[in-house]
């Protein structure tokens, strides 16, 4: 895990979705997430199991799945603080552009 996400928060701003997913770095393979937005905006948190790449400094493609059996894979751009993220829900696929900042 780099040095820059271990054991940090950072807030994903989901733009279209009017909400926000929270993600602790907790350890090298796990993954706190709490997430409140227009498909949960009552909220929903997990711990899921981590598969973390560091592609270069200050960018990581990280992917998990969730309890309810979605996929999420994020291509994280701290240095510019943008995120790209392809989910998958129900054999449907979703595409999502967003900011991060450290919570």
């Amino acid at each position: 895990m780099t040095k820059r996400l271990a054991d940090h928060s950072y807030r994903f701003d989901l733009g279209d979705l009017k909400g926000a997913v929270h993600l602790r770095f907790a350890d090298p393979g796990q993954l706190r997430r709490g997430a409140r937005c227009g498909a949960r905006p009552d909220g929903h948190a997990e711990t899921v199991a981590l598969n973390l790449q560091e592609i270069r400094e200050g960018v990581c493609l990280n992917s998990w799945t969730e309890a309810s059996g979605a996929t999420v894979t994020h291509l994280e751009d701290f240095e510019n603080g943008k995120f790209y993220s392809n989910v998958t829900v129900d054999g449907k696929l979703y595409h999502f552009i967003g900011t991060i900042k450290e919570a």
